[in-house]
């Protein structure tokens, strides 16, 4: 028996010489084979289902969560820069982008403080916020000049 992968053992079969020939038709039968696997395969759902527990075992450490507040307020200092640069070159739709910049801000502000228990993907959000808005001051500072 090889083993592919840690989840599911795969058992490498011989080819059969002689296939076996249905009685009608003469058609091959093909069979799955067959495995004594007291855990079965898991399943893409099976995976998708161990996410949130893994991603809060990973998250307890304080150094991890400083790291990626830290990341999603740059992340959200990049996407203002962007969009600001996007638009302001094109000149086209400023207004629109700056009201939907604003509308954004404010609904996540609105999100994050109507909670009574701030989670740390909801913190992450108010910091990715926090970079937006950053972001958005420092390049009116440099139209300005």
């Amino acid at each position: 028996m090889a083993c592919i992968s840690p989840f599911a053992p795969i058992q490498i079969l011989t080819p059969n010489p002689k296939p076996r020939l249905s009685n009608r038709s003469n058609r091959i039968v093909i069979r799955a084979a067959q495995t004594d696997n007291p855990t079965p395969p898991r399943r893409l759902i099976d995976f998708i289902r161990l996410i949130p527990t893994l991603s809060t075992n990973y998250f307890k450490s304080r150094p991890k969560r400083a790291l990626f507040g830290g990341i999603s307020l740059l992340g959200g200092f990049y996407v203002a820069q962007t969009i600001s640069l996007s638009f302001g070159a094109l000149g086209v739709n400023d207004v629109i982008a700056a009201v939907l910049c604003v509308i954004l801000t404010e609904y996540v502000t609105k999100f994050y403080y109507s909670r009574a228990k701030v989670t740390f993907p909801i913190a992450l959000l108010n910091n990715f916020k926090m970079g937006f808005t950053y972001g958005l001051f420092i390049d009116a500072f440099k139209l300005a000049s």
